[in-house]
């Protein structure tokens, strides 16, 4: 009992992803399969952000 919003749920992410169309970058996905680098932008944080959270880095990862 109580799995009828839950199997709902389930039902309409299932038919949207069956029914809608996708813009799908399909070279994107060949080069992410196919080990490739993805070419990434770099976030937008400002000095204070990055001093407020450089104690949680890791300090191998540079």
């Amino acid at each position: 009992m109580g799995r009828g919003r839950a199997k709902a749920k389930q039902t309409k992410v299932a038919r949207d992803l069956k029914y809608r169309t996708h813009d799908t970058d399909l070279g994107a996905l060949a080069r992410e399969l196919h080990g490739e680098p993805v070419d990434r932008v770099e976030d937008d944080l400002d000095d204070a952000d990055r001093d407020k959270w450089s104690d949680y880095a890791d300090p191998q990862r540079d």
